[in-house]
């Protein structure tokens, strides 16, 4: 759903983004960003689309390397409000753009939308983000198309923190919202955050019903979880276990915008196809 990225550029330096959601984003538009921070972990988070080689590492946002990001020159600095202690620093380096998708009020998705049409305008690539959504608003009603026909059961979607706990989506955020898109019943009815998740024990799990396919999103912590966990009486007595309603899918930025949405949203209807 992407076309060729050419480096956004309203100046020498381009643009630089501190959040990866935007970053996929730009490249989403046919755009690619100067420099990110924390592209050395981009391929475990974001996954997909793969980061164009020649783009700069300026170091973790809480310690973004200020002399490497002056060298650069950039036009732009892509930012969220929860890097705002940062400003003050950055614009001396370049304006920046503060641009808002997790907050107390509001969908993430829908806020996604929005915010992909505000920074087409900015890098001057708002016709490709019309059609970038509307590209993207035909693959949901598709995917919600195919999981009716699937008559797909409650899913519940969960991060692993360890042995013992995890995080489990819903709410306002990412993967809740791209649920809901896709007509998708989430089986955690609980609370959670704006940023879409509660943290629970795995014995809560148990009360999400017979019928539940569990949904485990990558990375997994620690890596041999899954094997660990299946000597445990509490794991393997989950009606989900018993029946083999388990699937683990690659890693999907659960952070990130309508680009993160759609490939999660792909990764759930395979998983429930597979699963048929």
């Amino acid at each position: 759903m992407t076309s060729a990225p050419d480096t956004a550029r309203a100046g020498d330096g381009g643009v630089v983004s501190l959040d990866y959601g935007l970053a996929s984003t730009m490249l989403a538009l046919g755009s690619m960003p100067r420099a990110i921070a924390s592209l050395r972990n981009w391929s475990e988070w974001v996954v997909e689309p793969a980061m164009p080689q020649g783009v700069v590492d300026i170091g973790t946002t809480s310690e973004i390397n200020l002399e490497v990001l002056t060298s650069l020159r950039p036009s732009l600095i892509l930012s969220t409000p929860f890097l705002a202690a940062l400003d003050e620093k950055l614009s001396r380096i370049a304006p920046v753009a503060t641009f808002t998708i997790y907050a107390a009020n509001g969908d993430a998705l829908d806020r996604s939308y929005a915010e992909t049409r505000r920074l087409g305008a900015m890098i001057g690539r708002l016709r490709q983000a019309e059609a970038f959504l509307a590209r993207a608003d035909a693959t949901f009603e598709r995917l919600r198309e195919t999981a009716k026909s699937l008559s797909a059961p409650p899913v519940a979607v969960i991060n692993f923190i360890d042995q013992r706990h995890a995080r489990i989506y819903g709410g306002p955020g990412l993967y809740g919202g791209a649920m809901r898109r896709i007509g998708l019943e989430n089986a955690w009815k609980g609370e959670a955050s704006y940023w879409g998740f509660q943290t629970i024990g795995l014995e809560q799990l148990a009360e999400l019903g017979d019928e539940v396919h569990l949904v485990v999103v990558s990375p997994l912590f620690p890596p041999d979880v899954l094997t660990r966990l299946s000597e445990s009486p509490l794991w393997t007595g989950l009606p989900f276990v018993q029946r083999q309603r388990i699937s683990v899918v690659p890693g999907v930025l659960m952070f990130g915008m309508v680009q993160e949405a759609l490939r999660f949203s792909i990764l759930m209807v395979d998983v429930l196809e597979t699963a048929a």
